[in-house]
């Protein structure tokens, strides 16, 4: 092989290496100052804005078997997880038909979601 090729190799690899977690926090668009915001109870919302997710108003998306999930969409993130239970077993409740989601659970948002 020729002198350019390793020379571009090792210049890829020295690249790679150099990257820190601080520029791959930012180019990921999360975190800054070196941190990545790893914790999954806060809604870092848009801005720099953080809520706890307990503070965010979700709704309800029934599956198509007839159970509840939580839903909560603030037009950049969505959150789901299923509705469960004391004892950890599925809650269908029958509040909408199964495909439907109910409530205000993209009540505070700020970014249009077309969708």
């Amino acid at each position: 092989m020729n002198l350019s090729f390793h020379v571009a190799l090792l210049t890829g690899a020295l690249a790679v290496a150099g990257c820190s977690e601080s520029m791959l926090a930012q180019m990921s668009g999360e975190g800054g100052d070196g941190r990545v915001n790893s914790d999954k109870t806060i809604d870092y919302g848009q801005g720099g804005r953080q809520k706890p997710l307990s503070e965010l108003v979700a709704g309800i998306w029934v599956d198509p078997n007839g159970c509840d999930h939580w839903i909560i969409d603030d037009g950049v993130e969505g959150y789901l997880s299923p509705r469960l239970d004391r004892n950890g077993k599925p809650v269908c409740s029958g509040v909408a038909p199964p495909n439907t989601a109910v409530g205000n659970f993209r009540g505070n948002e700020t970014i249009s979601d077309p969708l």
